[in-house]
């Protein structure tokens, strides 16, 4: 299975699983039982490549000092061979939470003194959380089937670490979302972290070394997603050396269990557990002081703070970090940023995620404002959506910082607007985030979206740099045209509004609208969509479309399916993009991102499938797998087989595609069992209802010769339906089997047709129906126009003297004692009758 489908079964495996305690405490568990697997794991690989055998490495043992010390020089850890988390699974029925407890202090014991700090402790929560889970048997227990779990994580995949790493992240993000704010408080959504991680590997891409530091680490997730954009431009992963910073206790752990399991050397790692703004990154260690001095300058920094926080700035007066002012008591957000910057290289980078208050909140804060805008240290704004973080609301931006600029100004970029619906938050969509970055990258202005900002016109505004002052995302307010609202028309200004089309299509103006007069024009056609339709300017505009994409489906099938064995998914999407984007560049009712989002949602599939083909072969294609279901079972749920499913290649579109006269006539009977069912409702519906046991008889307008007519007929019908149910669960059944039956025997050529209809067809229908849709907003646009001034004010005064008359009459016909009468009278007059 792939790794989105291995994270879903984990998951689904821990919600039956967890009881005893929550969410934000169940991780701890789970993530940190998957941690020792990890390493477990690669200190057999680590042997095993060393020349061992399997034998061999039952005789590991604590004593063996000489294996031992060089396990810690290569490894920086040693695990005893009755401590590797395989010889827990092998102990099956036999395991006892003993062992564990063994196990664990053992780790510690035996951990690198050079690699201290990055294993040390690690495993303290899981250690003194496993007494939630009850007594020494409930515990056991609990682990025991804990471990199973684990176990079915693949290790040994041509992706490395990368699937560990990525249903680690999963398990985070779904943890944060279930349990809200307090599991979710040290996590940065993935889309947030890809957005700040492509502005600074853009930065970065010309160096060779790089430093990188998140002094508010959570979970690590940040600052692996900048690691990984740097790395897939520089290729050198080893070039990469990791700073992460944090204060608690248990999500520093997490910190280091998800960088070491993304196969980040040790000695490229640097870590601390501390409070960011108290105790500053140690200029050297107090073991050796001499020979570890370092002010800690890198080339990027990246952070999530906790917003505004309190701290104590007491003191601070005199630490260099805060040399552009001291944040409030009440709000320590701008401490976070000084403190960033200040350990930033004069060539360096940051992104700092914040509140939305930092850009216009006065006092001391519009102090440390106006001085970094007067020393060029503001690059870049960039405003977020709403309710796009776990656990809170409120709007958050980032702000990209420069130790050294250039330039003056500020690009100010609204992307507030940009998002898509997750459940209960909101979420940048791959086009969004693509869309921010190209401007910041070329801090261009685009209208509505962002501006490049002076520094005198930010002194104007007393270096307040709330986003609307300088950016207007919001909609135009809708006019009405007096003219056209009194006489009729549509205001030429309002037709000339929609240029983008008129350009692109030339003559489709002049086809669709009579000249009128200089201020209004009337549409000269019927049926406006067909007229559209038809036109010869749009019918060429979509030829020529489609004409500019006829070798990209060739190009797809053979990089991707002739080659599914050696592309890189990450690297093919972007050289994907970049030919989508050089084909829709000469045509401009097709916006470039929407093109990307359509070749995002399809790669989603593609990258997924690429996956399980390299890491099982290409006769995974043709694999078939049970269709578990959960079904009630004595009160309880219970997983339990409903047929199969083609473990790569679906069963519906093998159908469609190799076994469409079987699946034709199987939707042919299911076409009449919903006719005949249909027709047995009717009937029913006809009959009087059953006798409810009163006594009394049900009022019915049929005869009883007709009833009896229709109790016949329905009889008969339910019959057929009977026999039709029969019928439809035979013919599915065995269209599975032969379903089934053909994909275990497919073809070569086969697998490359349906590869190319499951990848290729959706990117490619998808890409075709862009002109379309846009087409199709402009003839929505006109539509709003027409039915805008459709009804003149005459024509509106009239229907009103009209409905005034008619219920004038019809007061006129009222009758009532004296007052009611005085009072109808006085309502005619009013009405201008009598």
């Amino acid at each position: 299975m792939n790794k989105q489908q291995l994270a879903a079964k984990i998951w689904e495996s821990a919600n039956r699983m967890r009881g005893k305690v929550d969410a934000s405490e169940y991780k701890d568990f789970i993530l940190g039982f998957i941690f020792y697997k990890y390493l477990s794991e690669k200190e057999e690989q680590f042997f095993l490549a060393e020349g061992m055998t399997a034998a061999d490495m039952e005789q590991l043992t604590e004593e063996d000092e000489e294996t031992v010390g060089y396990a810690q020089r290569r490894l920086g850890y040693f695990i005893d061979y009755k401590n590797l988390f395989s010889t827990w699974v092998a102990a099956g029925n036999d395991f006892a939470i003993s062992q564990v407890y063994e196990a664990l202090s053992a780790f510690s014991r035996l951990v690198s003194p050079t690699y201290q700090k990055v294993f040390k402790d690690v495993f303290v929560t899981l250690q003194t959380g496993l007494s939630k889970l009850g007594d020494a048997t409930s515990q056991t227990r609990s682990v025991r089937d804990l471990i199973h779990l684990v176990q079915t994580i693949p290790m040994h995949t041509r992706q490395d670490y990368d699937v560990l790493g990525y249903i680690y992240e999963d398990l985070i993000s779904k943890f944060a979302s279930s349990a809200g704010k307090k599991a979710g408080e040290f996590y940065t959504p993935h889309e947030v972290s890809e957005l700040m991680s492509e502005i600074v590997a853009d930065h970065l891409r010309n160096q060779d070394e790089i430093r990188i530091y998140d002094p508010t680490s959570g979970s690590g997730s940040l600052l692996i997603t900048i690691g990984e954009a740097v790395k897939r431009r520089m290729g050198n992963e080893d070039g990469i050396i990791y700073y992460a910073q944090e204060l608690n206790q248990s999500t520093f752990n997490l910190t280091r269990m998800n960088l070491v399991m993304r196969g980040i050397k040790p000695s490229n790692l640097f870590v601390r557990n501390g409070d960011t703004l108290e105790e500053d990154w140690p200029y050297f260690d107090d073991s050796d002081p001499s020979g570890t001095y370092d002010p800690l300058y890198v080339d990027a920094v990246v952070s999530n703070p906790p917003y505004s926080q309190r701290w104590e700035p007491e003191g601070k007066d005199a630490d260099i970090r805060f040399a552009y002012g001291i944040a409030p008591r009440s709000k320590a957000d701008y401490a976070f940023l000084l403190h960033d910057l200040y350990h930033l290289k004069p060539s360096g980078i940051m992104c700092i995620v914040l509140p939305h208050g930092v850009l216009f909140r006065g006092g001391e804060e519009g102090n440390i404002r106006r001085n970094l805008i007067e020393n060029d240290k503001i690059a870049a704004i960039i405003g977020l959506p709403a309710n796009i973080f776990f656990g809170t609301g409120i709007p958050t931006i980032i702000m990209v910082l420069r130790q050294k600029r250039t330039e003056s100004d500020v690009l100010i970029v609204d992307a507030s607007k940009g998002f898509e619906k997750a459940g209960k938050s909101n979420r940048l969509r791959a086009s969004d985030i693509r869309r921010i970055v190209d401007v910041v990258d070329a801090r261009q202005t685009v209208e509505g979206f962002s501006r490049l900002v002076g520094k005198e016109e930010i002194r104007a505004n007393d270096y307040n740099l709330n986003i609307p002052r300088y950016v207007d995302s919001s909609e135009p307010t809708e006019t009405w045209d007096l003219y056209s609202t009194m006489f009729g028309g549509i205001p030429r200004a309002e037709i000339d509004a929609l240029d983008t089309w008129w350009q692109a299509l030339p003559g489709l103006h002049d086809a669709l609208f009579a000249s009128g007069n200089d201020h209004a024009a009337s549409l000269r056609v019927d049926n406006l969509s067909e007229a559209v339709a038809c036109n010869e300017a749009v019918r060429s505009y979509i030829k020529r479309y489609q004409d500019a994409f006829s070798g990209l489906r060739r190009k797809l099938v053979s990089d991707l399916i002739g080659r599914w064995d050696a592309v890189d998914s990450l690297g093919e999407e972007e050289s994907v993009a970049s030919d989508i984007f050089q084909r829709v560049s000469d045509f401009s009712l097709v916006d470039k991102y929407e093109a990307y989002q359509v070749l995002d949602n399809a790669w989603e599939g593609i990258s997924a499938d690429l996956e399980m083909l390299q890491t099982e072969g290409f006769d995974a294609t043709r694999r078939v797998d049970p269709l578990m279901v959960l079904k009630k079972k004595g009160g309880k749920d219970v997983e339990v087989q409903d047929g199969w499913k083609g473990h790569v290649l679906p069963f519906g579109l093998v159908q469609e595609a190799l076994l469409s006269d079987e699946l034709s006539a199987l939707r042919t009977v299911q076409d009449e069992l919903i006719r005949v069912s249909g027709e047995c409702d009717s009937l029913k519906e006809e009959l009087p209802p059953e006798d409810d046991g009163d006594g009394e008889e049900a009022s019915c307008d049929l005869t009883d010769e007709e009833i009896e007519e229709r109790q016949q007929l329905l009889a008969e019908a339910t019959k057929r339906q009977k026999s039709l149910k029969k019928a439809v669960k035979e013919r599915t059944e065995a269209l599975e089997d032969a379903t089934r039956t053909l994909v275990e025997s497919l073809t070569d050529e086969q697998v490359y047709e349906l590869l190319e209809r499951k990848w290729v067809d959706p990117l490619m229908g998808g890409l075709m129906t862009l002109p379309q849709q846009s087409i199709d907003r402009l003839v929505k646009k006109i539509e709003a126009l027409q039915e805008k001034y459709q009804d003149t004010y005459a024509d509106i005064a009239g229907q009103i003297s009209d409905a005034e008359r008619e219920l004038n009459e019809m007061l006129g016909q009222l009758v009532g004692d004296e007052f009611d009468m005085l009072g109808i009278a006085e309502l005619r007059k009013l009405l201008g009758g009598e």
